[in-house]
C-alpha cells in the first residue's frame, strides 16, 4: 500500500474510532432510537437524489437495512445510553468478526478451520474477561446489548457477502434510506415524540456520524478496496478500538484498566488470527466492515483457478 493510501486508511480508523465518543456525546441530547433514525435520515437525504439504484436486489437492501442499520445501531446506541462506555464499546463490537465467521460456516457453507477456531476462542476469552470485569457492578445488561449489536453487524456482513454491491457508498445511501422510516416509527412508538432543544454539540454530533463517519468513511473504504486486496485493507480496521479507547480516555476520562487492556489484546489478536490466511489452508478472511471484496482480489482468484486447471 502506498504511503498516502496507508495514511488515508489510518485517518479513516481515527474517524471511526472517534465516532464512539461522538455518539456518546450525541446521546446526551437525543434518545437513542431517535438518534439512530436521525443519523440515517441525514445520511440518505439529499444524497439519495444524486445516486443511482443500489445495484443489488431490493430484498438484500432491506435485509441489510434491518441488520446493519436498524438492528446493529438500535442495540448499540441503547447499550451506550444504558451505561456502556464509548471506548469499551469500540472494542466489544469487534467481536462481530468472530460472529461473521460462525455465520459464514453455518449459512454460506464456508469451512471452519482450526485457525478460525483458535482465533475465535482467544477473542471470546477477551470478551469473557470484559464480562467478568463488568459483572462486579458494571452495566452487564448494556454490555449484552452491545454484543447483540455485534451479532446483527455480523448478520449484515453475510447479507453483504451474498449481495456483493458494486458501489459501497451508493449501497450505504440506500441502506440508510430503507432504515430511516422504520427507525422513525420505532422511535415514536417506544420513546414518544421527543422534546428537542437546539444544541450545537448535539447537532455537530449528528453531522459527524451521518456525513463524516457514514458517507465519507465508507467512500474512503470503498476507494481503498478498489485499489488493494481486502486482505491488505481489512486489518487496518483493527486500529478502530485503539483510537476508540484512547480518544475516550482523552476526552471523557474513561479508565483503561489492566484487565480491559488484556481483554483488548486478546480480542484484537484473536480476530486478527482468525481473519488472516494460513499458509497451508487459505480461506476468505471475514471483513470487519460490511463491504464486498475488491475487484482486484476477485481477478487474482480467477487467475489462480485458471493456473490450477492448466
Amino acid at each position: 500500500m502506498r504511503i498516502r493510501h496507508f495514511l488515508l486508511a489510518i485517518g479513516l480508523t481515527i474517524i471511526w474510532g472517534l465516532n464512539f465518543v461522538v455518539m456518546e456525546v450525541g446521546l446526551r441530547h437525543f434518545p437513542p432510537l431517535f438518534y439512530v433514525a436521525a443519523r440515517f435520515v441525514l445520511a440518505a437525504f439529499p444524497a439519495l437524489l444524486f445516486v443511482g439504484g443500489p445495484g443489488v436486489p431490493w430484498r438484500k437492501v432491506l435485509l441489510a437495512g434491518a441488520t446493519l442499520g436498524a438492528g446493529q445501531y438500535a442495540l448499540l446506541l441503547t447499550g451506550m445510553r444504558a451505561g456502556m462506555p464509548a471506548g469499551l464499546t469500540s472494542l466489544v463490537v469487534q467481536i462481530q468478526a468472530v460472529f461473521t465467521a460462525v455465520l459464514a460456516v453455518t449459512l454460506l457453507g464456508e469451512r471452519l478451520t482450526r485457525r478460525r477456531v483458535i482465533g475465535m476462542a482467544v477473542a471470546f476469552a477477551g470478551l469473557a474477561l470484559i464480562a467478568t470485569d463488568l459483572g462486579a457492578g458494571g452495566p452487564i445488561g448494556a454490555f449484552l446489548l452491545v454484543v447483540g449489536s455485534a451479532f446483527f453487524w455480523s448478520m449484515g456482513n453475510v447479507v453483504i457477502r451474498q449481495a456483493s454491491p458494486p458501489d459501497s457508498l451508493r449501497f450505504m445511501v440506500w441502506l440508510s434510506a430503507v432504515t430511516a422510516p422504520p427507525m422513525v416509527v420505532l422511535s415514536l412508538v417506544v420513546e414518544g415524540v421527543p422534546r428537542l432543544e437546539f444544541s450545537l454539540e448535539g447537532t455537530l454530533s449528528l453531522v459527524y456520524v451521518a456525513f463524516i463517519s457514514t458517507l465519507a468513511g465508507f467512500a474512503v473504504w470503498g476507494f481503498l478496496l478498489k485499489r488493494y486486496d481486502a486482505s491488505v485493507v481489512a486489518p487496518t480496521a483493527l486500529m478502530v478500538p485503539v483510537f476508540g479507547m484512547s480518544s475516550a480516555a482523552l476526552f471523557t476520562g474513561e479508565q483503561i484498566t489492566p484487565l480491559r487492556l488484556v481483554a483488548g489484546v486478546l480480542i484484537i489478536c484473536g480476530v486478527l488470527y482468525a481473519g488472516t490466511r494460513s499458509r497451508r489452508t487459505p480461506f476468505p478472511s471475514p471483513s470487519p466492515s460490511p463491504l464486498p471484496a475488491s475487484p482486484r482480489e476477485e481477478s487474482e482468484e480467477d487467475e489462480a483457478r485458471t493456473a490450477e486447471r492448466a
